[in-house]
């Protein structure tokens, strides 16, 4: 619960507590201490999570470390078996039995966890200065002429704020405004459907998670119990890792048809469906797959969108983070913790002691400049592994196999290795400098 601030140096409105808004609110509150009045408006009832499992990089380790949760998240995760390796490649379109591909090294990740208790440790970590506001789904928001915003929701009601930053994913309201009211000279209107709107990709995302006893009864030996594995096809693959301590399965299963990406999705984004919708699609895979298959529980189906690049994540006293301006494939498992490092760059910048209202702008263009770049990158290698996933086996005649795998593997590793370089704490290094060289040529 929140405590009323005597005189905070202006008021932050968070629209969206997700991952992303969360670890926002945390680093304000963390580095602001009572400095800053935050406002978190949720469009749900309560705070929830999309999806079940997410990737614990060395990158949001670093993140989790700075805000002082690591512990805590650490305690939660779970440490696969084969920690001191990455992820199982499998090539599984193979209906009499697959085979191992490669084994990835541990670059990527340190663990994975149910991203519901990393949403519950988020909250336990909310600061006083943070008021949330459940049931509120901003539609627009307008800019009076002090520079203040007002925010319109769909219940009718209305707020103010000083700064107002969009957490609130693919759909993103703030992103629709922002880009509808910026002026000609800045992005031509001809343009503007492209930034608002999200993308499909042609890609089908099948989700669940069920209990691993009900794979261990079925397929006790099932490679998908114990480790991190890749399920690899032709233009589909499935993707399984444990979660909660090992007694969780997460599982996703996409299906890509390339010559539909970019056309409009016909139909709901977001389904329940059969079990033996999911099971058909891969009746070309190995036995182990078709196991894994068998115990999909409530499966769900996505029409997977991104947001196509934008030309800026800031205007004036109004920026984007996560979802919102570069929501991406899921090919790199990445992200969650980008939509995090996003937050810790801007809360650090918004809670710096050089940081005023009237140099908001300037602290957000500092955000831009470090994150959009990068963010973007990203996002778009993420776009090209998701095609080097696919391994046609149906018609091996006349060509050297071998020599095709070992080519896409080397690729393939080569896609990881920007988790190695720089880290969130060198970006908000570097935005912390643009902000001081900007507040010395004031």
């Amino acid at each position: 619960m929140s405590h009323p601030l005597a005189n905070p140096k202006f008021r932050v409105a968070i629209c969206g507590a997700g991952i992303g808004g969360l670890v926002l609110a945390v680093t304000i509150g963390k580095f602001a201490g009572h400095d800053i009045h935050i406002d978190l408006y949720e469009a749900h009832d309560a705070i929830t999570t999309v999806g079940a499992g997410i990737v614990v990089s060395s990158r949001t380790s670093e993140v989790m470390k700075e805000l002082g949760m690591y512990e805590e998240i650490f305690r939660v995760s779970t440490k696969l078996p084969s920690s001191s390796h990455g992820p199982k490649f499998r090539i599984s379109n193979i209906p009499q039995g697959g085979f191992e591909w490669f084994q990835q090294t541990p670059t990527l990740m340190t663990s994975n966890m149910h991203r519901q208790h990393l949403v519950d440790t988020l909250k336990q970590y909310l600061p006083s200065s943070c008021n949330i506001h459940f049931a509120k789904r901003l539609t627009q928001y307008d800019k009076q002429l002090s520079g203040s915003l007002i925010l319109h929701f769909a219940d009718d009601s209305t707020s103010t704020a000083d700064v107002l930053i969009g957490a609130d994913g693919v759909h993103s309201s703030v992103r629709k405004t922002l880009f509808e009211t910026l002026d000609r000279d800045v992005v031509d209107p001809s343009n503007r459907r492209r930034y608002t709107d999200p993308s499909w990709t042609g890609t089908l995302v099948y989700r669940t998670v069920f209990p691993a006893k009900k794979l261990s009864d079925l397929d006790p030996n099932n490679v998908a119990l114990k480790d991190f594995v890749i399920f690899c096809g032709n233009s589909k693959r499935v993707v399984s890792y444990p979660v909660s301590q090992g007694t969780l399965i997460n599982a996703v299963a996409l299906i890509t048809d390339e010559e539909k990406a970019g056309t409009p999705f016909e139909g709901r984004w977001v389904s329940s469906v059969s079990h033996e919708e999911v099971q058909e699609l891969y009746q070309d895979f190995e036995p182990t797959v078709k196991n894994l298959l068998k115990c999909f529980e409530n499966p769900s189906r996505w029409a997977l969108h991104v947001v196509n690049e934008l030309p800026l994540f800031a205007c004036d006293r109004v920026a984007l983070i996560g979802d919102a301006c570069h929501a991406m494939t899921p090919h790199l498992g990445a992200g969650a913790g980008q939509a995090m490092e996003d937050a810790f760059v801007l809360g650090r910048l918004l809670a710096h002691p050089l940081t005023t209202l009237n140099n908001v702008p300037a602290a957000l263009k500092a955000y831009q400049d470090v994150r959009l770049p990068f963010a973007q990158f990203v996002a778009r290698e993420s776009a090209r592994t998701g095609g080097m996933f696919s391994f046609d086996m149906s018609d091996t005649a006349g060509r050297n196999v071998r020599e095709e795998m070992e080519i896409k593997k080397e690729k393939l590793l080569a896609q990881w290795e920007w988790e190695g370089k720089d880290s969130p704490i060198a970006e908000w290094l570097e935005a912390e400098r643009k902000l001081r060289q900007g507040s010395d040529e004031a």
